[in-house]
């Protein structure tokens, strides 16, 4: 079982993360997860990394093992503070981010707050643009309770919700991301994130929609993956997603040399990373990372 850390960010809330592997291999691989997800989709890539590069996985507040905090405090500057508050914490000067989703945002934000924290990027399946669907869709399930009475139950709705978009998925697969979002207590089947996460959210969408009303433009954010792209930068999309077209990816490859494009087949929103198309292109990024 691996070991549990913990800090204080900015604000006191404690903060969770493991951190495995040497110290001397080049920049270590910070991981950031989605959106209502945790340390636990990074699995994988920390088995098969951490043996010869060191692999931090942050939980985002309110998420895994991280304390719950104010509500209003589960946005992209403050992750994005707590994100660099643990390099500063564990005294590492730059590492190649992995971010997933949100943490893709979270990375892309560092790159114009902390520049000179970043040797390289990996943004897995998100952009400076996201399509409407999939906010549509994430809207509809963030905040909810699990609708299940086992983690066998939920892995099943998972899995047909998710079988169009990813088809080689076995049930075994959607077992395992069942047990890395949820959990059974006693009161039944409970997600691993606060769910108060789902009225930050709608204040924050509340938030937007009124600054457009006003006739006020809504963020742009490619000027924030501009600066990224002064990095290496590997963008993974898998090919079904309804989060990151393949024209905003596209469009993001053609934006600077130092951006690289794979796009995962048989995957939606998002590549689990252990794909080959993903193992080898994580590898090509590591290495040019130093």
């Amino acid at each position: 079982m691996v070991k549990i850390n913990s800090f204080d960010a900015p604000d006191g809330t404690r903060l969770g993360f493991i951190d495995e592997g040497p110290r001397d291999a080049g920049p270590p691989l910070l991981c950031l997860p989605g959106l209502t997800r945790n340390h636990a989709d990074f699995d994988a890539v920390a088995a098969r990394l951490s043996p010869t590069r060191r692999v931090i996985r942050l939980d985002a507040r309110g998420r895994g093992v991280s304390d719950f905090a104010d509500p209003d405090t589960y946005d992209l500057p403050t992750e994005t503070a707590d994100a660099i508050a643990l390099l500063d914490h564990l005294k590492i000067e730059r590492a190649a981010f992995l971010g997933t989703s949100r943490g893709g945002m979270v990375t892309m934000l560092a790159a114009v707050t902390a520049p000179e924290r970043i040797a390289a990027a990996i943004l897995n399946d998100i952009g400076p643009e996201i399509d409407q669907a999939g906010l549509d869709r994430i809207k509809a399930y963030v905040g909810k309770p699990p609708q299940a009475r086992s983690l066998e139950e939920l892995a099943q709705a998972m899995q047909a919700d998710g079988r169009a978009g990813a088809p080689t998925l076995t049930a075994e697969d959607w077992l395992r991301i069942a047990q890395a979002v949820a959990e059974e207590t006693p009161d039944g089947v409970a997600f691993k994130y606060d769910l108060r996460l789902g009225e930050a959210l709608a204040a924050q969408g509340a938030a937007l929609e009124k600054r457009i009303a006003k006739g006020e433009p809504a963020p742009d954010l490619w000027p924030l993956f501009q600066a990224l792209a002064q990095r290496p930068v590997l963008v993974l999309r898998g090919a079904n997603s309804d989060i990151l077209s393949a024209e905003t990816a596209e469009r993001m490859a053609a934006v600077s040399p130092n951006v690289t494009l794979v796009t995962v087949p048989d995957r939606a929103h998002v590549p689990l990373l252990d794909e080959p198309e993903c193992v080898e292109a994580i590898d090509a990024l590591l290495a040019r990372a130093g």
